[in-house]
């Protein structure tokens, strides 16, 4: 089984790559741009997978005859590279012309599901969104009969590449997320309010607190039942807020290239970190019941190419319906986040027995 991976080079590709080889698929195509930067990650693959069956293509995606070619003779095409916003459905089309599955590790893009009949796409297979909405839904089908309440708190320290820097900025004004917004059995907006120095369980020092509902938030919710939800970023105070705060009044190619060299400032001496705190509030049985997860990560790429990787797994091992899905609502729970764990980008996973906060306040590295 063939696999593509376009955007290989860039760091959420070659994730990607190490994760699907680890995970036991063996024979991918890597597609882009840079021929120079394709031979290095060939090369690095190579050496640590030998008997793996690779081959690099130069392949740009805004050359559509170039894509067409790249996807063709292939059973899954995964999508890394970006913007994904200005990508926009161009890998998705070439798939479909190649009559092959599809797996984006962004997502939020409209795909007409009529357009799979016997294939599938699936969106959101990254990080957020992707293993931010399947994590509280391994939960909820571990734990709960019934969920009625949810609370996340996700931060990460990492270096910004401009790919993901511009993604991230572009979710703060095409609707995809609404800041300070809460899930009040529907959106409620201005529900919420940010928070400075702020002590959380496993997030070093204080930190801010940045309310927000997004359109993955509003699929969970809306799956699980919930009346109350209620999600937040987690920054460290530093240059990477500061850029946050100023974004909004620059251009957008120097809010991407302040947002990068902020994320390096803020991790000179510091050490990198992806944490997700999440509870559940709900039943089991008709007893009232909370339970709580910690998560600590190998790192941003590390998290997105693993999840992409698992998604293409359960879609090349027939889990998943034809037609056009978000990773975190039609992959299998449990089976993906074992596939997750044998990534290694998964460094740690907790399971509470109560609220988060009865989890005393730790210093960095506590997992």
């Amino acid at each position: 089984m063939l696999i593509g991976v376009l955007g290989a080079s860039g760091d959420v590709g070659l994730a990607s790559a190490r994760a699907l080889l680890s995970l036991g698929v063996n024979e991918l195509r890597l597609g882009g741009r840079d021929p120079r930067s394709g031979a290095h990650c060939l090369a690095s693959l190579q050496q640590q997978w030998p008997d793996a069956r690779l081959q690099w293509t130069a392949v740009d995606f805004n050359d559509a005859p170039a894509l067409a070619g790249f996807a063709r003779g292939c059973d899954v095409l995964l999508n890394c590279a970006g913007p994904a916003w200005q990508l926009g459905d161009r890998a998705a089309r070439a798939a479909l012309q190649a009559d092959a599955h599809y797996v984006d590790a962004a997502g939020e893009m409209t795909l007409e599901p009529s357009q799979w009949p016997n294939r599938c796409a699936v969106l959101g297979a990254g990080l957020q969104p992707g293993l931010t909405g399947l994590l509280p839904r391994w939960l909820a089908e571990r734990a709960f009969t019934q969920v009625q309440g949810l609370t996340s708190y996700f931060g990460l320290r990492a270096p910004f590449t401009a790919v993901a820097a511009d993604d991230f900025l572009q979710g703060a004004v095409d609707g995809t997320s609404e800041p300070l917004a809460a899930w009040r059995n529907g959106r409620c907006s201005r529900a919420l309010r940010r928070s400075r120095d702020v002590v959380l369980p496993c997030f070093p020092g204080q930190v801010h607190v940045l309310p927000y509902l997004n359109q993955e938030g509003e699929r969970l919710a809306m799956d699980l039942s919930l009346d109350v939800g209620q999600w937040f970023n987690v920054i460290t105070d530093g240059h990477v807020l500061k850029a946050l705060d100023l974004a909004h009044s620059l251009p957008r190619a120097e809010a991407v290239q302040r947002l990068c060299e902020a994320s390096l400032l803020d991790l000179s001496g510091q050490a990198p970190f992806v944490t997700l705190l999440l509870q559940l509030d709900g039943q089991w049985d008709g007893q009232a019941r909370t339970r709580s997860l910690v998560l600590s990560g190998a790192g941003n790429a590390a998290l997105t190419g693993a999840m992409a990787a698992a998604t293409v797994v359960s879609v090349a091992n027939g889990e998943i319906s034809a037609g056009c899905h978000y990773a975190a609502q039609v992959l299998p729970p449990a089976a993906s986040l074992e596939r997750l764990q044998r990534t290694a980008a998964i460094l740690a996973l907790n399971l509470l027995p109560g609220p988060l906060e009865h989890l005393h306040t730790v210093e960095e590295g506590c997992l």
